[in-house]
């Protein structure tokens, strides 16, 4: 069975989109890392306008960082992600 990780430690990404991902079978760090940022947009915009203001271009570089259990290298990026608003 996949181990489902907490997408909610990527940046950008909360409960309800968590769920949106885990529903389009995107479980993992794994499987967001291999994810396009376009297919990522895509399922946001079918999620609706509350949904498609977010912006995913980052999710799967994180995700990366994050299935390598790149802590503190996220947590950087992360930092910079949120001073780059």
């Amino acid at each position: 069975a996949v181990v489902a990780d907490d997408l909610t430690k990527i940046e950008g990404i909360g409960k309800k989109i968590a769920e949106l991902l885990k529903a389009e079978s995107i479980v993992s760090f794994s499987d967001l890392s291999k994810s396009t940022p376009k297919k990522l947009k895509a399922i946001l915009d079918a999620a609706g306008s509350k949904f498609s203001m977010h912006e995913p271009a980052t999710w799967p570089k994180q995700a990366k960082l994050a299935a390598a259990e790149k802590w503190e290298e996220l947590k950087k990026l992360q930092a910079d992600l949120k001073g780059g608003k």
